[in-house]
Parts: structure tokens; C-alpha cells; sequence
């Protein structure tokens, strides 16, 4: 083991048996919780010749045991429709900075996939296939945020009229139709789906929560869905293609009970309308 510290990496030290033993020992792999780990051995007592062993770890007395700060996501793809797997391109965005943090594929057979996301960032997280609309996830975990697994079944919808997609990575000003520069990346993906799909026409639609006026939820969320708008018509694509529309608050998915579902209800949406 070695320890990183001011001055850098400290000299190796054998951590001795049970795992450097006289035996052949390889491939220590931890879990991500930090609580176990697995390796293979070639030693005495074994069943054949390398087995696997499971590696447990107390907790050092008179320190306090600390989960790693991440979150491990997985899941898998499938089709809205058929429930079948999908192989899918998988992106992770530190929206914060508009970058590109992590891109894996989903299994081909399975659509399976897993991502280790540290702590502290916002993740913009997008999954694309030929033939479907992309998908979007944001996930915004402080720098406080402790180890924990999310499941996640990704249902991919078909290029096809009347199917809708809501822009979870589109932000706005507080209060305001100002387009905030993390949602960049978003944008971005649906510019490159309307090129790739040059007969594609879509409307951009903006829900507001329940509070405040009615009157006043109507006008913000046509203010920005236009915003939306005049962005792609900036990246090249036809103002005869877009169709900005705000529906206020009338349209939840999600109580206003809660600040949980509020936040669903604040949303962008799109719809392939031919």
C-alpha cells in the first residue's frame, strides 16, 4: 500500500498475508462502498488452483469508519415499447463546466450499464441509440454526499409524432427565461437529433410549479420556452421547425405538495410533432 500525502506517494509497503502471502496473489479489487474487497490466490487450503476470496475490513480502532463520498448508478436500457435491451452511448457532463466527465456503452445484450459518480459535482447524464430520442438525467450531489447505489431503467422512446422528452439538463435563471450555461451540453444534443433528422419538426415547451400567479406562470413559461428557441435558431437550425409553447402550470406530473414534485413540474419539455 502506499499513502498520498503533501510531499506525494509514500514507499510501497508489502501489506503481508493474508493478502501478499508466499502464494501466487492477483487482482485485489475493491467494492465501491470500501468495505470488502475480492482477490485471486493460488494457496495452501485452496479448492483448485486460483481461487477467488472475499476480503472483509474492520474498522480501526479509535477511528471513525467513513463512507467514500460517490454514488454508484446502474442500470439499463431498454425500449419504451418492446422492454427489449438496448446497446446505448452513455455520456456523463460536469454541467458545471460544460465538459465531458465519463462515456461508456451499455451492454449490448443486456443494456446493462454502471457509473461511479465522486461527489460534489452536478452530472448531466445523456443516453442516445440510432432510431430514438435521447434520453436525459440530471444528477446533483453535494460535496457532503455519502456513499449510496441508485437503480435506474432508461426506456428509450422511438423517433416517431406525439413522443415526448423532457430536457432535464435545460436551466433558467431564477425567475427569469435566461438560459443558464449549464444547460449548454443539452442544447447541444438536441441541435446535433434535428440535424441528424432534417425533417424533423418539434415543438419546445416550458411548466411552471403552482406558485405564483397564474397569469404571471403563463408568462414565464412562454418566455422561456421561446428562449429555447431563439437558441437553437443561433446554433442554425429552421425558426419554421420550432414551435415555442408555455403551459403555465397546468400541466403537473408531480404534486405541488412537495418541493419534490415542484421541481418535476419545473420543466422542459419537446415533442416530435411530424
Amino acid at each position: 500500500m502506499s499513502t498520498f500525502g503533501d510531499e506525494g506517494w509514500s514507499a510501497p509497503k508489502n501489506l503481508g498475508p493474508p493478502l501478499n502471502t508466499p502464494g501466487d496473489d492477483l487482482y485485489l479489487v475493491f467494492l465501491a462502498d470500501g468495505r470488502a474487497a475480492y482477490m485471486s490466490s493460488e494457496r495452501s487450503g485452496g479448492l483448485g488452483e486460483k481461487d477467488l476470496y472475499e476480503v472483509k475490513f474492520s474498522p480501526i480502532s479509535g477511528r471513525q469508519a467513513q463512507d467514500p463520498l460517490l454514488t454508484v448508478l446502474k442500470g439499463m436500457v431498454i425500449d419504451e415499447e418492446t422492454k427489449q435491451p438496448l446497446e446505448s452511448g452513455i455520456e456523463i457532463t460536469d454541467n458545471a463546466k460544460n465538459t465531458l466527465f465519463w462515456s461508456q456503452r451499455s451492454n449490448s445484450s443486456t443494456g446493462n450499464f454502471l457509473l461511479s459518480l465522486p461527489s460534489g459535482k452536478n452530472y448531466g447524464i445523456s443516453v442516445a441509440a440510432p432510431g430514438y430520442l435521447f434520453h436525459s438525467e440530471n444528477l446533483e450531489l453535494k460535496d457532503t454526499a455519502g456513499y449510496k447505489e441508485v437503480m435506474k431503467v432508461v426506456e428509450m422512446k422511438r423517433l416517431k409524432v406525439g413522443k415526448t422528452i423532457v430536457l432535464n439538463n435545460v436551466f433558467y435563471d431564477f425567475d427569469k427565461e435566461t438560459l443558464r450555461p449549464e444547460s449548454a451540453t443539452e442544447l447541444d444534443a438536441l441541435v446535433l437529433l434535428l440535424k441528424e433528422n432534417p425533417s424533423l419538426r418539434i415543438e419546445l415547451s416550458n411548466q411552471t410549479d403552482d406558485r405564483g400567479a397564474d397569469d404571471y406562470n403563463q408568462r414565464l413559461s412562454e418566455a422561456r420556452a421561446s428562449s429555447v428557441v431563439v437558441h437553437l435558431v443561433g446554433k442554425g437550425i429552421a425558426q419554421a421547425r420550432l414551435t415555442a409553447k408555455g403551459y403555465g402550470e397546468t400541466s403537473p406530473i408531480g404534486t405541488n405538495g412537495t418541493e419534490e414534485g415542484r421541481h418535476r413540474n419545473r420543466r422542459t419539455e419537446f415533442k416530435v410533432l411530424e
